[in-house]
């Protein structure tokens, strides 16, 4: 019996040039797409057999899964992987997340809508999933990108596997490849595109074309995840989750703009006393200020701000008539209407692990982050303040214009998941349009 075994190319050694462009370790073979690839000789391997025609009938099936999924790059690398959840090709931007819990709630956040999600935390899929920890109806991100991939779940709520909630989802995830090689090519070089495909009939060249092509800068994401018309919203956090000791004693009417919200936003929010009407992202102002709210909270949610100039003309027309608050993507379109520049991150803030200081008081808080774009500062008017900052790269993460009765946050103060050192923000809202009702 005769096999045919394809020769991998030698392994360069530690800190050569081959191994730092080609990230090589010891999850996931990655190598690049050359136009004169080096031919490889067979490598022949001789087996004697006893009885030909009956190993031949025989077949063996292996124990463990071979590699079936490529993730291709735009600047050319190839990561062989294994595949789970669902099958097929996708095109997306690649963005690493360094949560160590949580990826139920990353896989339901409409804000990663056109994205690749890769984990940090090596370890992803044992806690499996359950129905209470969805962020939205459906998982928006293109795909999930992990090191290892549980075979097992151990937890109490848990409903069914990572790889039977993707698969029902339609949603393409790959394991066992080098997701800290790909983190440090993030990290260096900024988010790239990249095609996920279990597809082995097309070729790598057909991909790497389908990553440098696919734009994502520039592209209204925020219609695709927002509803359809206005309903009212009323679950307040769970009592066994909730751990805010003092009851809310007045009621505040909220309208709630959908670019993407998730759900324990508006849990918070109802938790704190107030009654909430979500709208859609085209809803017109005039119609929100028929309702006569007490405040207006513009959501986070995927994407560019400066693609969705019909939601900065709803906040222009908005701002300074009531009370509002910004998060994350609203926080962007809220520096735009002010007549600010928002811009693209070299690779953006994406995990539960960012400290972010207040700067009127101080305080520094652990704080759940999105977002790949961000407010400057300098292009602000006159009158604005930058009320925080996040103390990794010193970029704004908070706004506050006390003449125009506004507020904004680049974080999650809800921080599902993450820690809660931000929950108090909800409370500043309040107090905002307390003190506008005097």
């Amino acid at each position: 019996m005769l096999l045919q075994v394809r020769r991998l190319p030698a392994r360069p050694a530690v800190g050569s040039p081959a191994r730092r462009s080609l990230g090589l370790g010891h999850h996931g073979r990655v190598s690049s797409i050359s136009k004169a690839p080096t031919a490889t000789k067979p490598l022949a391997v001789c087996c004697s057999v006893a009885n030909p025609a009956a190993a031949a009938a025989t077949t063996m099936e292996r124990p463990w899964k071979l590699s079936d999924a490529r993730l291709v790059l735009e600047d050319g690398s190839v990561w062989n992987a294994k595949s789970f959840g669902a099958s097929g090709t996708q095109v997306a931007e690649v963005v690493f997340n360094t949560s160590l819990t949580g990826y139920q709630e990353i896989l339901t956040d409409p804000s990663y809508a056109g994205q690749f999600v890769l984990m940090t935390n090596p370890h992803i899929g044992n806690t499996g999933v359950n129905p209470d920890d969805e962020e939205s109806i459906k998982c928006f991100l293109g795909g999930l990108i992990i090191r290892n991939l549980s075979i097992c779940t151990s937890n109490w709520r848990c409903t069914e596997t990572l790889d039977e909630y993707l698969k029902k989802r339609n949603i393409m995830g790959i394991y066992d490849v080098d997701t800290r090689a790909i983190t440090r090519r993030l990290r260096e070089d900024g988010s790239l595109i990249g095609v996920l495909s279990t597809d082995q009939s097309r070729k790598d060249e057909e991909l790497l074309e389908m990553a440098q092509k696919w734009k994502i800068v520039g592209v209204d994401l925020i219609s695709g995840v927002s509803c359809d018309a206005p309903y009212e919203w009323l679950d307040k956090t769970d009592s066994e989750w909730e751990f805010k000791n003092k009851k809310s004693t007045e009621t505040f009417h909220i309208v709630a703009y959908d670019f993407g919200v998730k759900q324990n936003i508006l849990r918070r929010l109802a938790s704190y006393g107030c009654k909430i009407t979500v709208v859609p992202a085209s809803w017109p102002a005039s119609e929100t200020l028929k309702l006569k709210p007490d405040g207006v909270l513009f959501s986070n949610g995927p994407g560019d701000p400066a693609a969705v100039p019909y939601a900065v003309k709803t906040v222009q027309e908005i701002v300074g008539k009531v009370p509002v608050f910004g998060i994350c993507m609203g926080h962007q379109l809220i520096g735009q209407a002010l007549g600010g520049k928002t811009f693209k991150m070299k690779f953006g803030h994406h995990g539960g692990n960012h400290p972010v200081r207040d700067n009127r008081t101080g305080r520094v808080d652990i704080s759940a982050q999105n977002h790949n774009y961000a407010v400057d500062p300098e292009s602000l008017p006159e009158g604005v303040q930058v009320t925080h900052i996040n103390l990794n790269d010193q970029s704004c993460a908070g706004l506050a214009f006390p003449k125009m009765k506004l507020m904004s946050l680049q974080y999650h103060p809800e921080s599902s998941p993450g820690p809660h050192d931000s929950d108090l923000a909800f409370g500043e809202f309040v107090e905002l349009m307390k003190s506008n009702r005097l």
